[in-house]
Parts: structure tokens; sequence; C-alpha cells
């Protein structure tokens, strides 16, 4: 999960910037789909990408008007397979 807060809270400029210049994201990370803060604030993008370095050359290209949080997650169904012989259900 990539959450983007608008510098300056300027969305205009980061929405001015990707109708001119597209996403800019290189080869590799593909955008599952996203959220926009009803104040304009944020973004919550859910992603997937095999090659962190390539998240890293797209947040340099918006990092002027954007400040990024990456957050790795899974689905809870993933998380609950992962954790089944770990759990003790007796407590």
């Amino acid at each position: 999960m990539v959450i983007e807060t608008f510098r300056n809270q300027d969305a205009k400029a980061v929405y001015r910037r990707f109708r001119d210049r597209g996403r800019q994201m290189p080869d590799g990370p593909t955008v599952i789909d996203s959220w926009v803060a009803a104040d304009l604030s944020r973004c919550f993008q859910l992603m997937e990408a095999d090659d962190p370095a390539h998240l890293q050359q797209w947040i340099a290209q918006w990092s002027d008007l954007i400040a990024f949080e990456v957050v790795p997650v899974t689905t809870g169904k993933e998380t609950s397979a992962a954790l089944s012989g770990l759990l003790d259900v007796t407590q």
C-alpha cells in the first residue's frame, strides 16, 4: 500500500503533472487500485512490485510534490494461511 500525502495540500499540482506527464511509472510496479481522501489531501494506492528499486524510481519522480509512505501488506486470507500453523486455537 502506498500512501501519498500531497505536499502543501496541493492536489491540483499533482493532478496537473499526472495529466501532462502520466504516471511516470517504470516497468515493473502495477497499480491495482487507488482511492483519494475526500479532502484531497492523500491518495492510497494498492500496488504490486517485485523489485523495490522500481518503486523508488517512481517515488523519485514525484517526491517534490508528494510525501510517500510504503506499507507492505497482504490480504487477511494470506496472513491467516501463513500463520495457521503458528496459532494456538485454545487461547
